[in-house]
Parts: C-alpha cells; structure tokens; sequence
C-alpha cells in the first residue's frame, strides 16, 4: 500500500459524488465510535450527516447524570461484596445503555492500554476506583489520566509499587510506563527503569488509600531520560509525557484502534495527531474528534479493517435487536469468546487483530449469534426477538426480500455480496416451503424463519468485521 498523504488523511471529510455519506459511511462511524446502531439511529445518522453525527457522539445525548445514579447503587453493593464476578456484568450493562457511547468505547479503549486484571488485584473496589479513572479521562486529557493512574490502587497492586522502598525498588510499574504507557520500546534505556523505579518508591496503601510515606522513600538525585533532580514519582511521569515519543506512541494508539489494525502508520502520518496532543496538552478528545471527521477514517483504506472484539460482537447484535436483557449471561459468554473485562489476559492487554478469531472462537460466536435470536435459549429467551423487532419496523406480512434487505442494513449496511443476499433470500423461499410441526401457528412458522434468516446474516463473514 502506497504511503498515505499526512495533509488528506487529517483534512476534513466532506461528502461528494464520489465519496458519498451513505448508509455504509454511517454503519462505519457508529461500529467504531459506539457499540454499534439501533435501526433508528443509523438511520437518523444518514439523515443527519456526517457533522450532526459527530456532534451527537463527542457531546453524548440524554441525562447521563440519571443513568450514572442509576447504576452507583450496584457499583457500592458490588465494591462492598468485593464481588468480581459481577464487575464485567456491570461495565456492559453501562455499555449497552449508556448516553455517552463513545465515552464508553473510549474507557474501553484505555483499559486495554493500562491493562490491569482482578486475577491479581482481587479487589472489585479498586478495579472499581480504576474504572472511574479511566472513564473521567476518556474524552479528557492523557497527563492527567496518567499522573492518576501511577497512583491508583489498583494499578498499584497489579504492578507492585505498593510496599517499594528505598534500596528495594521495584521496577515494575516504572517499566511498564515506559514501555506500553508511554514511550514504547526503544525510547529508554534500562538504567532509566531502574532510577525512575527509585523515584516511584514510598508509595504505600492505606485501608483503600495510596498514601506516601516520606520515610521509605528514597530522596537521593536521580537520572531519568537525560534529566537529573532528586525526582519523585510525578516527576517520572511528566518527564515521559515531555518526550517526542510519547505523543507518537498515543497517537499511534488511537490510530489503531479508531482508524485500523492493518494499516501501519508511517511516523509522517502520525505527526499531525501528536503534534496536536503535544500542543493541547493531550486533549485526547480534540485527536478523537480529528479522527472521526477525517478523509482517512471516512475512506475505504479505513473500511472494515479491524476484527470485531468480542464486546463489539456481543453489543452490536444487542443493541441492533434493541434487547433489554440481562448482562451477567453475556459477560460468561464474553469469556469464552476470550474476552473478560476487568480481567485482561497480561499487563499487555488483549493482542486484538486476528488473535480474536480461530476455530473454536469463530463456533462460539456462532452458537452465541444463535442463542441471542433463537429466543428458545434461556438466557435470554424473547427480551432480543429479530421477529418482534422486524414488526417495529416493517409494514405487515414483508415480502422476503424486505426481511433479508432490513437484517443486512442493520447488521451490514446491505454491504454483502449480490450472491450473499440471494442466497438468504432463497433460504426464506425454501423455509416457506416446508412443513411446519403441526403444533406451530403460521405465526410461530413465520416468526421461525426470519428469527433463522437474522442468525444467518449474523453469520457472514463481514460481521466479523468492523
């Protein structure tokens, strides 16, 4: 692939005959920047356009301070019952619900980027505490979501800075901000782990609190990335965050997971993105915002170029049903599908890209498409019906290709093959066809054909992709 123009990818898009905002367009913002369309708003999208859109998902939309007393009630109960099990099932429910989309789908994001499980922290209060970190920050700025997050709880216990002393430090966490925080590899020597390790020491934790203990810290003059003082623990970090490389290396984040896993970046095309977050004080929201307005994330290059994660799977065929279910059986079949929030695989996160999809995990997804629009599984029973659902939208008694033709603009933006569509169409005709058991209504022989068609849409290839 040709280098990319650094000028056209960041300039603003703007719909022409050639490249239209249409129902795939719309499709493509709302799988990347939410978890994923109901009908009505991927066609409120298209009528909108693309400025409206974009609008609507940086500023989020109905009462959040409503929907945040909503679910603080189970959050207390679950932090008191140090319950972890329930901690996935809590952040999808927000997921699904919440009207701040993208504010989600951006904590997401920066939870795989300061990656920290329960398996070690074993504490639902401070995965809890990190979540609320993480969320503060999302659309906010990355200095201060990393001078908080060097002291939060529980990335104090997942990375061992609590208890470091003087002339015991633990390098850990001074490593991982280097490496995958802030710099990446090949920005630090080891001696720069171990001074900043140094400056990191003294941090204890007190009941549910980090508390630093001038005693245990080691006060001596320390030499970090080329700068000499007796430093401490918010000295590393700015130190890191005033590097070149470190708006690179967060540009280069939000590249991959807003724009593409495929595509690497040259360090020409991430150069306009870090020097916006290094002259805005990394305002990630103004970069994101960059971003979904561009040329490049509005263009074929852009265009289904990530494998869904399994969140992205599980919520885009969710909210696409416009189920209101439970979400303690999703966040089970999450884990299966190899991906447990709050409980990510290393301190490198999820790998993400095609590590998402192998024999078992494709059969997975498959069984699980089948068991969210069967309404026969009883994990979800009728609360997630492509039938009902069909009867919201479509006038009565649709022909086949209107049912076919709804499934795949929700779920595809009708972006399939000619061939693909046919052959759902034919399925409809066939199933029509056959003989019902005799204790069925026409009702329930209807409804169990387009209940089977959606399953089958949900089954294409391009679902896997976003």
């Amino acid at each position: 692939m040709p280098d990319i123009d650094p000028r056209w990818a960041w300039e603003r898009y703007r719909p022409n005959a050639e490249q239209p905002w249409n129902l795939q367009r719309a499709g493509h913002l709302l799988r990347r920047a939410t978890f994923g369309p109901t009908w009505e708003q991927l066609q409120r999208a298209v009528n909108e356009g693309v400025d409206r859109t974009v609008d609507r998902l940086l500023a989020g939309e109905g009462d959040l301070r409503a929907f945040e007393a909503q679910t603080e009630p189970l959050a207390r109960s679950i932090a008191t019952a140090n319950n972890g099990q329930q901690l996935p099932a809590w952040w999808l429910y927000r997921m699904l619900y919440s009207p701040h989309p993208l504010r989600e789908k951006m904590t997401l994001c920066w939870h795989n980027h300061f990656a920290t499980s329960n398996t070690k922290v074993q504490n639902a209060r401070f995965m809890l505490g990190m979540y609320q970190t993480l969320y503060a920050n999302a659309l906010g700025r990355f200095d201060v979501m990393l001078q908080a997050i060097s002291h939060d709880p529980a990335m104090m216990v997942w990375l061992d800075t609590f208890g470091s002393q003087r002339g015991q430090a633990n390098e850990n966490y001074a490593r991982e901000l280097m490496e995958l925080f802030s710099l990446g590899i090949g920005n630090y020597t080891e001696r720069d782990i171990r001074e900043a390790a140094r400056a990191f020491t003294g941090w204890e934790l007190r009941g549910n609190e980090p508390f630093f203990n001038p005693a245990q810290h080691d006060d001596g003059e320390k030499t970090v990335l080329g700068q000499t003082g007796r430093f401490r623990s918010a000295d590393i970090v700015r130190i890191c965050l005033e590097q070149p490389a470190c708006p690179r290396f967060i540009a280069g984040k939000l590249f991959r997971f807003l724009v593409s896993e495929t595509i690497t970046p040259t360090p020409e095309l991430l150069a306009p993105l870090a020097d916006d977050l290094r002259r805005n004080q990394f305002d990630i929201r103004r970069v994101v915002e960059t971003i979904l307005r561009s040329n490049l994330f509005h263009s074929p290059q852009a265009y289904r170029t990530r494998i869904k994660a399994p969140v992205d799977f599980v919520l885009t065929i969710v909210r696409g049903l416009e189920g209101r279910i439970g979400t303690l059986a999703l966040a089970t079949a999450l884990e299966s599908l190899g991906q447990n929030l709050f409980y990510p695989p290393s301190v490198k996160g999820w790998d993400g890209g095609p590590t998402w999809l192998n024999g078992q995990t494709l059969l997975f997804r498959q069984n699980l498409a089948l068991a969210l629009t069967s309404t026969t599984d009883n994990r979800f029973g009728r609360r997630t019906d492509p039938a009902q659902l069909l009867a919201r939208h479509l006038p009565a008694n649709p022909t086949d290709e209107q049912i076919v033709d709804f499934y795949l603009q929700l779920f595809l933006q009708a972006d399939v093959p000619a061939a693909s569509r046919q052959r759902l169409i034919e399925y409809l005709r066939q199933a029509r066809q056959q003989r019902p058991p005799v204790y069925w209504t026409a009702d329930d022989a209807a409804n169990h054909r387009i209940r089977a068609v959606c399953h089958l849409v949900l089954t294409q290839p391009e679902f896997q992709l976003d």
